[in-house]
């Protein structure tokens, strides 16, 4: 499968959970949803900077992806710990 593909559908899918999520009422798993979605979109665009030589925007993306990844990581904790 190709890549491109593979991020298009992974980040609708986080998307589409974010929503349903937020329709639910259950608002720490649509933040943990639109999360990890920030950070597979910014991932898979530091990817495709970097491979069109944009390093400098690539290397922001991959920072970015960082950040949501460890926000990420942080939300599931929240979760994990709420009583």
């Amino acid at each position: 499968m190709n890549i491109k593909w593979l991020s298009s559908i992974l980040v609708a899918l986080f998307s589409i959970a974010a929503i349903v999520f937020i329709i639910m009422g259950n608002f720490n798993f649509a933040v943990l949803a639109m999360t990890i979605m920030f950070a597979l979109s910014n991932g898979f665009r530091a990817k495709s900077f970097k491979e069109q030589g944009y390093m400098k925007e690539a290397k922001w993306m991959k920072y970015m992806a960082v950040f949501f990844s460890i926000a990420s990581i942080i939300v599931i904790i929240i979760i994990l710990t709420d009583k």
